[in-house]
């Protein structure tokens, strides 16, 4: 019986320890992930539909947004600024994307804590998590999602670049982002889980 109990008392305490390991980490990469995402405006744009030509005509809206509002973000270095000039021309980025939609209405606003998941591109990648965002909407906004970030451009730019350029991104943010950090996207991965347990659990 001790040595029954004494190994149900070594499991306990490697469940415990693994738990506690979890938690740790998971709140660490969750505060990773907010530090990011205070640097960042996302833009989320989704398509009237999941058929080839809305999903076709999301793209060409997507393209119109970043083109008309990369000039007034030119020079900017933070996200506050960037928001308040993005909301100032809201209209203005809906109507760019109308004249691209083959008639389809297009709305145009800043989302708070907007939920965003792991996403990786040509060369970077972002943490799950939410964000701020200038969220399109083309038609009835019954289609699949685009992500990406207008502030600062890296969609636009080589993401390196634009980092650097930016400012506001810590060296550890730059290789957080351009995967110059090792295992970023398991670290990605598991952030996405820990927000996933969280979300259960509340």
């Amino acid at each position: 019986m001790k040595n029954g109990n004494s190994k149900l008392h070594r499991w306990e305490l490697a469940l415990l320890l693994g738990v506690a390991a979890a938690m740790l980490m998971g709140t660490w990469l969750a505060a990773e992930q907010r530090a990011l995402a205070g640097e960042l405006v996302r833009l989320h744009v989704v398509g009237a539909s999941d058929s080839e030509e809305d999903q076709a005509v999301k793209l060409q809206v997507r393209d119109a947004v970043l083109a008309q509002a990369q000039p007034w973000l030119e020079g900017v270095t933070t996200q506050e600024e960037a928001r308040r000039i993005l909301e100032e021309h809201l209209e203005e980025l809906a109507q760019a994307g109308a004249q691209v939609s083959n008639g389809a209405a297009v709305t145009a606003r800043i989302a708070e804590d907007e939920w965003f998941p792991t996403k990786e591109y040509t060369d970077f990648a972002l943490p799950a998590g939410r964000y701020t965002a200038l969220k399109i909407v083309v038609g009835e906004g019954e289609g699949h999602n685009w992500w990406c970030v207008v502030f600062p451009p890296l969609c636009m730019n080589a993401v390196s670049e634009v980092t650097r350029e930016a400012g506001n991104f810590t060296q550890d943010q730059v290789k957080l982002i351009t995967g110059e950090s090792e295992g970023y996207v398991v670290r990605f991965r598991m952030l996405e889980l820990w927000n996933q347990l969280t979300r259960a659990f509340r």
